[in-house]
């Protein structure tokens, strides 16, 4: 076997995840194709999320005041967090999981915000390589908060913060006036993390995918997965057209979609389909845009953010709804994102606001999966959850190195005397090349 029989790989999902996944894999060599139903990349939980690229926003939902919330607000249509009473198998199998997670609420969420944090250098080292302009603004993000009950318990989160590498300090009221004028309202005080930024994860994900395709990334966009498969030699996917294509390995990054496959190949992924809700006001008017916030929001009453997108947009998103696959934009969901604006920003004008849902693909334990499948070439990359945007570039590095130590395997197995570099020069100085670039790029 030599290097080039072990470097093509197929990825399943052309968001964040698969994008990410494909510009890593490119750098280090690899032979990529992706596979992306949809006529352009990064048209599902992509295409309008919140923009923030938060760790301070890093807390696990795993902790007991969720499912006291969740049971409040169940006949809420407005709830920030709605739980439909409806049962579904896979919702409960979910929920039990996620219950038998919380005693990993502290560890997990450390482990994201490092997470987090070390994300950040490579989605701007990427962007600046590769010139990706998407709208980043790198004023910080301003957590407020209406009660002392919701101060109280975010002071605690940044304790957790704090010990995976983030520091976020208290405000007053009055310094939340001062970070950004434009916001109206009392609050008790709130959290200001001035090292998070926002950005358009759209931009960003087509950007990248036009840097991976310069490298060589073959993206095949309207490709519908039929079926899939691997064994010891290979991997292959069938498309609903009736094409076979095949390569040396397999990665799924295909967001809510991941479960359906896993289980095609023998694995389990428990990913539930959060929905989410997001709108976007055209600042057409010279008085909307001035009154717009610059610093990004999250409001912890309403489990709402904000982000400025450039001059001319303003972003608003949240609340979480379990209600299986469905992907309709209800009318009674979006009302309350409306209303924010005009409490929190009166002068802004909500004439042209474009709706958006998207389902977020969750984890009962809220972490993201990157791992080998029982198949040793088949990978995972999915389940992030509603931080997809913000782990995305480490999670694809990580992902690399378990491809990379796949592929050192795989060559050993064949050149068990000699070792890898019996196979050719080229084969060892990349395997080795690659290793030490992960490992300097990861934390």
């Amino acid at each position: 076997m030599t290097m080039t029989q072990s470097n093509r790989v197929l990825v399943l999902g052309g968001g964040i995840a698969g994008i990410t996944s494909a510009y890593a894999l490119a750098k280090l060599g690899f032979e990529t194709t992706v596979l992306e139903r949809h006529r352009y990349p990064a048209m599902e939980t992509s295409f309008a999320n919140g923009g923030q690229l938060s760790a301070s926003n890093a807390e696990v939902w795993t902790h007991p005041s969720t499912m006291l919330k969740a049971m409040r607000w169940m006949f809420r249509p407005d709830a920030p967090l709605l739980l439909h009473p409806w049962p579904s198998w896979h919702k409960l199998r979910w929920f039990a999981e996620f219950l038998a997670n919380m005693p990993k609420y502290r560890d997990n969420t450390i482990e994201t915000v490092r997470l987090a944090v070390a994300a950040r250098e490579h989605l701007f080292a990427w962007a600046r390589e590769e010139g990706i302009d998407f709208d980043l603004e790198r004023r910080g993000i301003l957590h407020v908060y209406r009660d002392k009950q919701g101060f109280d318990h975010a002071a605690s989160v940044s304790k957790l913060l704090e010990q995976g590498g983030l520091h976020r300090q208290a405000v007053t009221e009055a310094e939340i006036k001062a970070i950004e004028p434009a916001l109206v309202g009392k609050f008790y005080g709130g959290f200001y993390t001035e090292s998070d930024s926002t950005g358009d994860i759209h931009r960003f994900t087509l950007g990248l995918a036009r840097a991976a395709q310069a490298r060589g990334v073959c993206l095949r966009t309207e490709c519908q997965v039929q079926d899939l498969g691997a064994d010891a030699k290979s991997a292959w996917v069938e498309l609903a057209s009736g094409e076979r294509i095949e390569a040396d390995a397999l990665v799924i990054c295909a967001g809510v979609e991941s479960g359906a496959l896993a289980s095609k190949l023998g694995d389990r992924i428990n990913v539930y389909p959060v929905k989410g809700y997001s709108i976007t006001l055209e600042l057409d008017e010279p008085e909307s845009q001035r009154a717009a916030p610059w610093v990004s929001l999250l409001d912890d009453a309403c489990k709402l953010v904000s982000s400025r997108l450039g001059r001319q947009r303003f972003r608003v998103a949240g609340t979480a709804e379990f209600n299986g696959y469905n992907r309709d934009i209800r009318a009674d969901r979006i009302a309350p994102l409306v209303a924010w604006v005009k409490q929190c920003f009166p002068a802004v004008s909500t004439r042209q606001v474009v709706p958006w849902a998207g389902l977020r693909p969750m984890m009962p334990d809220m972490m993201p999966r990157v791992s080998q499948g029982s198949r040793p070439n088949v990978f995972y990359n999915t389940g992030h959850g509603h931080l997809g945007w913000t782990l995305g570039a480490i999670t694809a590095v990580h992902l690399t190195q378990l491809l990379i130590d796949w592929q050192r395997q795989s060559l050993q197995r064949c050149f068990p005397v000699a070792g890898t570099g019996a196979a050719s020069g080229r084969s060892a100085n990349f395997d080795t090349d690659a290793r030490e670039a992960v490992q300097s790029a990861t934390p």
